[in-house]
């Protein structure tokens, strides 16, 4: 993959439509028979930047060397991290995107531990905002659909979920991106009987669209059937002397030879006039053919055992129809708004891989709650679980907790920033654009006193060889990457380099590079008495303002917890938990583990009611 000032080629293959290269080119001359969508700021997108991933979580293990993924960042920018191992190789996309409908979307956040919510124990978080300014909307479709299409398997095919408000124009933007030819069908899936709408002022609206376009004409499709109505069931009157039932139909047009077969099987049929038909028996039917109007697939509700408090989640069903429709056992299916993780569980039971995205931090844990629940019953149920694929990772990209590992972080920032790594420099880290990289210490202020090893690393040597060569010169160009630092440690870089003259160049994280974005977690007491790990106190700081503001007061801290995980032998970068306390709907989690014999570093996850996780650790010997 070629790069260019720290961008990537997102788009550098040939369009299988039109014949162009990219959207520059064909921007503001339309081609014949190729209608566009035009907006105001309209920009052509032809590149995007690498962002590395951070592993947070593994859960599982692999089947046949895969573990499918979770990704907690800009769909924009963790589509942008999968081209570079994924380019043209998933087989379906399916996508909810916002609709520009104008909402907020909240869930209602409640402690847990009680039968009822009151006012004052529950509140609305907002999870998502569908507000958009102007012609944003667009834009961000375009760019994102774009990123879908160079993941696409060249048999893969994408699902656009959207309703009335912009369903016209995304087909229309479809068209420009895929090709009009690669439109597949336009489903109408009916959301909501004719009763269930009371206003009078004009029609009702049912229903929403399901846009479904190819890759290429050569798309993976696979017929799939739906229960008949009682009135094609109705159909089936007549009865052979052992009670099966069937209809008939015309013969047609064939051969002696399929008469005589047909007849053996005892499926020709003569009428009274002593023409021939033959027997359709209801036991060997498939069902009615599923065509673009989905009458059949009831909308979530309230009152289902799927039912996660995500705002806009799907039926199983819906998405069950889909992947069946679109993709094969083994094959890899995508969605970048993932919200409640309906695609990622039903690939789960239907034997794909999967790859999932959100910027929602409460779509992550939804989902992650909701994937380690299906597999848990999976193997309870007694699956041919061989056949599936459970395991799945946690990454994030761009919502990186560095904080936590000095020493991940500072592989994740050589990464992104695209630094050429010294792999057997004892002082510097790496290079790019000439300079000699070094990252300072990614967990606080950079002070006077970091430079220390890097000053005591000065080879003085080659600088007074570079000197006599260049003598008007720099003999080094070095980059301090710091999070944070004294306003004088490039002065003071130079003055300790004195007789010698070099160019020092810092590069603040907090300041140069805004859109790198980090975080803290809250606090929680750990310890350990009589073989016991022990949650003495938890602090979810936000969710305890929020509730504050409630005035609620809460007892015990447990009411706060949406889940608890445990990894007995931690090994300093990666959570892979053997414990995982997820409590019903009205219980609460234990706060009490026993710790097994072998427990190394213990690492512990809390996740409180808003998402927001704690992690921290103690020793288990």
């Amino acid at each position: 993959m070629s790069t260019d000032n720290k961008q990537q080629s997102a788009l550098d293959l040939p369009d299988q439509s039109t014949g162009v290269k990219n959207v520059n080119e064909y921007k503001f001359e339309p081609i014949k028979g190729y209608p566009m969508l035009n907006w105001r700021g309209k920009r052509p997108f032809t590149s995007t930047q690498y962002y590395p991933a951070q592993l947070k979580e593994v859960h599982g293990e692999e089947v046949n060397g895969w573990r499918n993924k979770i990704f907690w960042g800009d769909n924009l920018q963790v589509m942008s991290h999968l081209l570079k191992e994924f380019r043209g190789q998933v087989d379906l996309v399916y996508i909810d995107p916002p609709f520009d409908s104008k909402a907020d979307y909240r869930k209602v956040i409640s402690t847990r531990g009680k039968e009822t919510s009151t006012d004052s124990s529950s509140f609305e978080e907002k999870q998502y905002s569908d507000l958009w300014a102007n012609d944003e909307y667009l834009q961000f479709m375009f760019e994102r659909l774009m990123l879908i299409k160079e993941l696409l398997s060249e048999t893969g095919s994408v699902w656009l979920h959207c309703d009335w408000r912009k369903s016209h124009h995304l087909r229309l933007m479809m068209d420009e991106i895929f090709g009009s030819n690669s439109f597949q069908a336009h489903v109408v899936w009916r959301t909501m009987t004719s009763s269930g709408y009371k206003g009078k002022a004009s029609l009702g609206r049912s229903h929403a669209d399901i846009l479904y376009y190819g890759k290429t004409s050569a798309r993976q499709y696979n017929p799939v059937y739906g229960e008949m109505s009682a009135g094609m069931l109705a159909r089936y009157t007549n009865k052979d002397d052992d009670g099966r039932v069937w209809k008939d139909s015309y013969l047609g047009d064939v051969t002696p030879e399929t008469v005589e077969e047909l007849r053996k099987e005892g499926r020709l049929y003569t009428t009274s006039s002593g023409k021939f038909r033959i027997k359709h028996y209801l036991d060997e039917s498939e069902g009615l053919l599923v065509d673009d109007v989905w009458t059949d697939i009831n909308p979530e509700n309230s009152q289902s055992a799927l039912q996660t408090g995500y705002p806009t989640q799907k039926p199983e069903a819906l998405l069950d129809r889909i992947i069946k429709l679109s993709s094969s056992p083994g094959d890899m299916v995508f969605d970048c708004f993932m919200g409640s993780g309906t695609t990622q569980a039903v690939a789960m039971k239907l034997g794909r891989r999967f790859i999932g995205a959100d910027i929602n931090l409460g779509s992550i844990q939804t989902t992650t709650k909701r994937l380690i629940n299906s597999y848990t019953q999976l193997r309870q149920n007694g699956n041919e679980t061989n056949k599936l694929y459970l395991g799945f990772e946690v990454l994030n990209v761009n919502n990186y907790d560095i904080f936590r590992n000095p020493l991940q972080a500072k592989d994740l920032l050589i990464e992104a920033l695209e630094i050429q790594k010294l792999e057997f420099s004892s002082i510097f880290d790496g290079e790019k654009d000439g300079r000699m990289i070094k990252v300072m210490p990614v967990n606080r202020i950079a002070t006077r006193s970091d430079l220390a090893e890097l000053i005591s690393g000065f080879d003085y040597k080659a600088w007074e060889r570079k000197q006599n060569e260049k003598p008007n010169q720099p003999v080094e160009r070095i980059q301090l990457v710091c999070m944070g630092h004294e306003p004088n440690l490039k002065a003071e870089l130079e003055l300790a380099a004195k007789p010698f003259k070099i160019d020092v160049e810092v590069l603040d994280i907090l300041r140069d590079k805004s859109n790198l974005e980090f975080k803290r977690d809250s606090e929680a007491l750990l310890t350990i008495k009589k073989g016991e790990l022990l949650i003495d106190r938890f602090y979810p700081m936000n969710l305890l303002q929020k509730l504050s503001i409630q005035k609620e007061a809460v007892s015990d801290w447990r009411e706060m917890v949406e889940s608890v995980m445990i990894d007995w032998n931690f090994d300093g970068a990666v959570l892979q938990p053997s414990v995982v306390d997820i409590p019903g709907k009205n219980e609460l989690v234990s706060g009490k583990y026993r710790v097994p014999k072998d427990a190394g570093t213990i690492r512990v996850k809390i996740t409180d009611v808003l998402s927001e996780s704690w992690e921290g650790g103690v020793d288990g010997n």
